[in-house]
């Protein structure tokens, strides 16, 4: 073994041990939480925006915020059936199961807690349920997440490096899995900040936004079944090339993909299929930006972009452009004499 190869070793090493530290820091940090099981005096002060019931008959709050209150466990809130937006970011909470009660609720709010995953929690049962954002918390993988009326899911920061029934290590490596006959309303997810590895499994077919910055994708897998998608960011992943990019994406029009590590000209050639709708297109702190005439093979390739790396495309580079297209096209037409004539 060669020395640099030896240090290599010591290095894995040395992040498998701070990983077990780690681990083991939590570990005691969640033997450390004290029980803070919510209650009316607590409870109180949070509620607000009074309105008539279904019935009309009575007024109820529909509005509770128990942001930062350390909580353990909000068995109470099951008894305010009212209750159309909730709160309960920055507590403890691995049990949303008291929800089930809540049949009216539109909007929930749980960033910062320590949820694991979807098994067993209600969100099934929220019929109305239509934006939910569970934000660092603790999710493995999306086994069992299922909303008929949601339409926005925000994920992010949770170490997710595989979302299926299969594990590896602490999280969600690659999208599979999803139940998308239950979750056809949805049309925003926002995964950034996890370690997904891959696209491929993502099928929501009716899907309009999807982040996905952050992560470790260094494929580009499955995305020719998003053909509602008008926004897709990759910024800051593991990319060296756009395979992938289907033309059966029919309606995408803003693309980021900054921050990779696509540096060959040829990786254009996969955005051709989306030129038609493609507007917006982010490649910077990207090896190929750094190449001769950047701007102007991609606008060779896109005609119809409106935005390159955020600056406006002027109206010099598009006539540039559509030259050099043309140059490129005369050049393609022209046959050597050695091939007219058969040598």
């Amino acid at each position: 073994m060669s020395e640099i190869e030896d240090d290599a070793s010591l290095s894995d090493g040395e992040e498998a041990a701070n990983e077990d530290v780690q681990e083991e820091n939590m570990s005691e940090k969640e033997d450390q939480i004290e029980p803070c099981p919510l209650t009316q005096e607590i409870m109180i002060p949070g509620l607000s925006l009074l309105c008539r019931t279904g019935n009309g008959l009575a007024h109820a709050f529909v509005k509770l915020e128990l942001k930062d209150r350390r909580l353990t466990d909000i068995a109470l809130v099951s008894s305010f059936v009212h209750l159309r937006f909730l709160d309960v970011s920055s507590n403890h909470l691995s049990d949303l199961s008291p929800l089930a009660t809540l049949t009216q609720l539109l909007w929930l709010k749980g960033d910062g807690n320590m949820v694991a995953g979807f098994r067993g929690q209600p969100l099934g049962q929220l019929t109305y349920l239509q934006w939910l954002s569970l934000a660092l918390n603790r999710l493995r993988d999306l086994e069992g997440l299922e909303g008929p009326a949601l339409e926005s899911l925000n994920l992010i920061g949770n170490g997710i490096q595989r979302v299926s029934v299969s594990l590896l290590g602490n999280g969600i490596q690659r999208v599979s899995g999803l139940q998308y006959h239950l979750l056809t309303n949805l049309v925003t997810l926002e995964l950034r900040g996890n370690k997904l590895e891959t696209t491929d499994g993502i099928y929501l077919p009716n899907l309009r936004r999807l982040y996905l910055a952050q992560n470790a994708i260094k494929r580009l897998e499955g995305l020719g079944k998003l053909e509602h998608l008008t926004t897709l960011h990759l910024r800051d992943n593991q990319l060296e090339t756009l395979d992938g990019i289907s033309p059966n994406m029919k309606t995408l029009q803003y693309l980021n993909i900054r921050g990779n590590l696509v540096s060959a000209q040829r990786a254009l050639r996969s955005l051709v299929g989306v030129s038609k709708t493609l507007r917006a297109l982010v490649l910077a702190e990207n090896p190929l930006v750094e190449t001769g005439d950047y701007r102007l093979c991609v606008l060779s390739r896109l005609p119809l972009l409106e935005r390159l790396d955020k600056e406006p495309i002027s109206p010099e580079e598009k006539s540039e452009a559509q030259e050099k297209l043309r140059e490129f096209n005369d050049e393609a037409d022209v046959v050597p004499l050695s091939v007219s004539i058969g040598v």
